[in-house]
């Protein structure tokens, strides 16, 4: 089954990442997919999903949906080295995935995030994506 990356949230001031469970209309519920927990979040909390972000590289933002792409062909479709690593490993394994990562604009700190978030996607065979709704729509319009 693919994965909706849309429905695959990072909520600020939790660790790890989140599927979306259900909406209402003061908070959602979310399921950790480090642990199975189900919690609400509230408005106050920031909440992005996964497919709205990018990094930076030389030419352009690439989206996350491209970089976990590459990171699975990069590491075999095995797990990326330790996040907790230190900064030149980091940084070797973000050469491995995005050659043309912009080195000055992306921190160790988004790189370790980048790890861990691909590492728990993978150990739940949450890698294979569906295309976008608007994309695939488009698509199917042509």
């Amino acid at each position: 089954m693919k994965t909706e990356l849309e429905k695959v949230l990072s909520v600020s001031g939790k660790p790890g990442i989140f599927k979306l469970i259900t909406g209402g209309r003061a908070t959602i519920i979310v399921e950790s997919l480090m642990d199975g927990k189900r919690v609400p979040v509230h408005p106050t909390q920031k909440v992005s999903a996964l497919s709205d972000i990018t990094m930076f590289t030389y030419e352009a933002d690439v989206p996350l949906r491209e970089i976990f792409a590459k990171a699975k062909e990069a590491f075999e479709g095995g797990q990326a080295p330790d996040p907790k690593s230190e900064s030149k490993v980091l940084r070797d394994a973000m050469k491995k995935i995005l050659p043309d990562y912009d080195a000055e604009r992306v921190y160790d700190s988004d790189i370790r995030k980048l790890l861990t978030w691909y590492n728990i996607l993978q150990a739940k065979d949450m890698l294979d994506f569906a295309e976008p709704a608007a994309d695939a729509a488009a698509e199917a319009g042509e």
